[in-house]
């Protein structure tokens, strides 16, 4: 399912209070006639897959340009050729498109502009602004000097515009080696901001390139490559994360000196971190090389893939991110949060159904012995609309073992000996008995049951304070449910003193499931509300015809928690 992104934002006089620092720099651009339209991008570079914060990018640009009526692209900055591979471009394009940001026909590579990033080079380097270094790495790092020394001119920015010009041809021709020569910008080597001392806009890279093979051995940097993209296609606002702040001069200098006649304009907003969770690509690919979780897609991850398969949706993460707000501070939000969202969304939208998880065997001992009836049972008690099905009953049924207990606290209304309750959609039953085995754990719990009280019968001459919900042993099937927690030990915060994760080993525990019959023909990414245990989801990867395996999207909260273990000594 994707988000409605069909219809513009619809704002009254009261919200217009509350526009972001962003809407309010656009209003004033569009009110001054610095630009008639608003044409953002989401340019990521595909070294990766795509996370929650990246998601926070997408639908914000994506959504000021449905706001007002503009365009938005995707584009790939493919400048990068020793990390970018193809299979991070189809991984992009689909998160993107899951999450409901329509870039239609505008699908651009900045490797499509090389040619383009070239002659702009050269047109720096006729106006003098732009000039080849023999300097190494290192040298040029000596020479830029420190926050509180001012650096050294290059030794090659005496060079004449005629002798720049063929050096950077040769280097375009392959002459030279890997790191041998480099173009430079001419701005100040004593500017303040570091960013601007004849910053690196052209290095020699003998690699090819996902996109362009071997065409090229020369690529632009980041810095310069950019602002190129964005001014080439139209872009007005250029939004990108806080950490470019200190690059925006640079950006501009660009633009202007390439002569853009509608320049586009940067702004930075504040990164979207969540606590105690881990979103570093070195991070996350240790933990796959290392098979500690199953791909980049682990449901225990943060990554748009993984989110996807647990079974998230492209609203709650759109709720997410407008909750988040945006702003200019850094802040880090609680994955609670997130659970917050994902239960909102899907509590009115999905199924309620019976699964047993920890099961031990119900025996109603005065229900006719091989008699099955079905019941009738609603979707979801919040929305009619979900209408109803039919489930199976029968004498033998699993319930949850932490429903019945033989020495039960104050305030436990579950199955004991003498007490009754409803079963879900059925009858009262009275528990009369359990067996144990040889350890002493409870394996069968005796009751029987009060025709009288089916559901939607009207009976009303007696209540009971607990209902428990159940499967009907001979008609239900047994499939793999994923219960997951973060994938950190929260106590111990993400990292050790050496750098490495505290992972918890409870991260990801597999449980075998009872479920209804109706599930066993889910199919992938289909969810459903699993009474008193949460949302599930059927994992695409993993599950088979006729054998679903469900993820838990996100626990339900319990207002019962057994009392604690007295410790004696």
């Amino acid at each position: 399912m994707l988000v409605d992104n069909t219809k513009p934002k619809v704002r009254n006089s009261m919200s217009e209070i509350s526009k972001n620092f962003i809407e309010q720099i656009i209003d004033k651009d569009l009110a001054e006639g610095v630009y008639d339209t608003v044409h953002t991008r989401f340019p990521p570079e595909p070294n990766g897959y795509l996370h929650i914060g990246h998601a926070k990018s997408i639908l914000l640009n994506s959504g000021l340009a449905r706001e007002y009526g503009g365009k938005f692209n995707l584009r790939f900055d493919d400048t990068n050729p020793t990390k970018e591979k193809q299979e991070f471009v189809e991984s992009i394009k689909e998160d993107v498109k899951w999450l409901g940001a329509d870039w239609e026909d505008r699908l651009f590579f900045a490797s499509n502009y090389f040619e383009q990033m070239y002659e702009a080079a050269v047109k720096l380097i006729r106006k003098g602004k732009a000039y080849v270094s023999d300097l190494s790495a290192e040298q040029i790092r000596e020479y830029r000097g420190t926050l509180t020394e001012p650096g050294k001119e290059d030794p090659g920015s005496a060079r004449s515009v005629e002798e720049n010009l063929e050096l950077f041809e040769k280097m375009k021709e392959g002459v030279y080696a890997d790191g041998e020569k480099v173009l430079r910008a001419r701005i100040d080597m004593t500017s303040p901001n570091m960013n601007m001392r004849d910053p690196v806009i052209y290095r020699v890279a003998h690699m090819s390139h996902h996109n362009t093979g071997d065409t090229w051995c020369i690529y632009p940097m980041y810095d310069f490559a950019h602002p190129i993209e964005d001014a080439i296609e139209g872009i007005t606002h250029s939004i990108c994360t806080l950490e470019f702040e200190d690059h925006r001069p640079l950006y501009d200098w660009v633009v202007r000196e390439l002569e853009y006649p509608r320049p586009p304009k940067q702004i930075e907003f504040a990164k979207m971190y969540l606590t105690n969770v881990v979103t570093g690509k070195r991070y996350i690919k240790r933990l796959v090389e290392e098979g500690i979780v199953d791909g980049w897609d682990d449901p225990r991850l943060v990554s748009v893939a993984a989110l996807r398969r647990r079974g998230f949706t492209p609203e709650s993460i759109q709720m997410f991110v407008d909750l988040c707000g945006v702003s200019k501070s850094n802040s880090s939000v609680d994955y609670a949060m997130l659970e917050y969202c994902i239960r909102e969304d899907l509590k009115l939208k999905r199924s309620r159904v019976m699964a047993v998880i920890d099961p031990i065997k119900l025996v109603i001992d005065n229900y006719p012995d091989g008699q099955i009836e079905m019941l009738e049972a609603p979707n979801n008690l919040e929305n009619e609309e979900l209408g109803s099905r039919q489930i199976p009953f029968g004498r033998e049924l699993y319930i949850e073992r932490e429903d019945f207990m033989e020495e039960p606290p104050r305030k436990y209304f579950r199955l004991f000996p003498g007490n009754e309750v409803r079963l879900m959609n059925a009858y009262f039953v009275t528990c009369t008995g359990f067996e144990k085995d040889a350890d002493g754990n409870v394996t069968v719990v005796h009751c029987t049951y009060d025709p009288e009280t089916k559901s939607g019968s009207g009976f009303n001459a007696r209540k009971v304070k607990g209902t428990i919900h159940w499967v009907c042993a001979s008609e239900a099937f047994k499939a793999q449910v994923r219960l997951y927690e973060n994938i950190i030990d929260e106590e111990k915060g993400v990292y050790n003193e050496d750098g490495s994760l505290n992972l918890n080993p409870n991260s990801l525990v597999v449980k075998e499931c009872y479920l209804e019959p109706s599930l066993k023909e889910a199919s992938a990414f289909e969810s459903f509300q699993f009474v008193r245990q949460g949302f599930f989801c059927v994992d695409y990867k993993d599950s088979k015809p006729g054998a679903p395996v469900f993820n838990r999207v996100v626990s339900l909260k319990s207002s019962f928690k057994l009392p604690k273990a007295e410790v004696t000594g």
